[in-house]
């Protein structure tokens, strides 16, 4: 099982940015996938997760911000950051469970004010 995070930068205050997360070896469709962040200096967090019935849930901080979407053909996850404050600087890691946890290596977003 590999997965691929791909889309992160550097953007100021108020920019977007697209994440992407491409699997192979699993599929999305069926099993519970999740995006996280790590700030530097503090613990991973959840930021959205797609549900293996297909529901997608936010933390607070996510809603209305940001939207994961998934493409079953391509089997790969998106996550559309739209608003972004320097708060929302970190890695953003994929991941993927099925039996156990599958992480995928991180894309470092920054965000400037």
């Amino acid at each position: 099982v590999q997965l691929q995070a791909s889309g992160g930068g550097a953007v100021q205050t108020g920019g977007s940015l697209r994440l992407s997360c491409a699997a192979t070896g699993i599929l999305f469709s069926g099993n519970f996938m999740g995006w996280y962040r790590q700030a530097p200096g503090k613990a991973r967090e959840l930021v959205a997760q797609l549900t293996s019935a297909g529901n997608t849930n936010y933390k607070d901080f996510a809603k209305g911000r940001f939207t994961l979407t998934h493409d079953d053909a391509q089997n790969t996850v998106h996550l559309q950051m739209n608003s972004l404050n320097p708060e929302d600087t970190g890695v953003y890691y994929c991941s993927v469970i099925r039996g156990q946890v599958y992480w995928g290596q991180g894309t470092q977003v920054t965000v400037s004010s």
